[in-house]
């Protein structure tokens, strides 16, 4: 069973109920382990995948952005650059290199060099099985402070190619019609910020098998 599938239904509990409430290390960061959705600020969507394919470049799991936030495929789980290096409920400082990973497919968030189809900026893809992937799946969080705050608008730069995670407005038809795409951009700009929304946030002092609720 994938790790994604098998996390999804205690996500939901937390949801429901807002289990547990411990010690913050940084209040408002954004920890380790934790799941959350992240917003585009510029174009009001939120970071999304699903098990379709591209039909061009790589033809690995798409990534788009859709306007629902309510949308369970919109969930990403932090992790570290490799396993141990991300400490499960600790703040995630600016400048350290994490992965992204889709819950619902256990699918870390990619980039490499092939186009992206609607904008021909650099393809944005999801890659790997049950979280493990490979070089290409880290990024760099880019904040003005110490820590990723829940409120702030951060980047995040891709180690490998050095693009940034961008949204610029172009929309897919069929199958996927009315999500936007997401892509590489070499240049930091308004395309590029992000703002984590909803999710479980998990803490240091948590049971491992109990979340909180934003």
């Amino acid at each position: 069973m994938r790790g994604g599938r098998h996390f999804f239904p205690l996500l939901l509990l937390a949801l429901l109920r807002g289990l547990c409430h411990g010690r913050e290390p940084a209040p408002g960061a954004v920890t380790c382990g934790s799941v959350l959705k992240l917003l585009n600020t510029r174009h009001n969507v939120r970071l999304h995948s699903h098990e379709v394919k591209y039909g061009s470049g790589s033809g690995q799991q798409s990534v788009t952005g859709v306007e629902a936030s309510d949308d369970a495929n919109s969930y990403w789980r932090i992790r570290g650059k490799k396993e141990g290096s991300c400490q499960r409920g600790t703040p995630v400082k600016c400048g350290q290199a994490i992965r992204l990973t889709h819950v619902n497919t256990g699918k870390n968030l990619h980039t490499h060099h092939f186009p992206s189809p609607l904008s021909n900026n650099q393809e944005v893809s999801a890659f790997g099985d049950d979280g493990e992937g490979d070089d290409l799946d880290i990024w760099i969080v880019q904040c003005s402070g110490t820590y990723w705050e829940r409120e702030d608008a951060v980047r995040f730069k891709h180690v490998g190619t050095e693009v940034f995670l961008s949204i610029t407005g172009e929309q897919y038809g069929h199958p996927i019609r009315g999500q936007r795409e997401v892509h590489g951009m070499p240049a930091a700009n308004h395309h590029n910020y992000w703002k984590a929304m909803e999710g479980v946030f998990i803490k240091p002092s948590m049971d491992p098998a109990k979340h909180d609720e934003l």
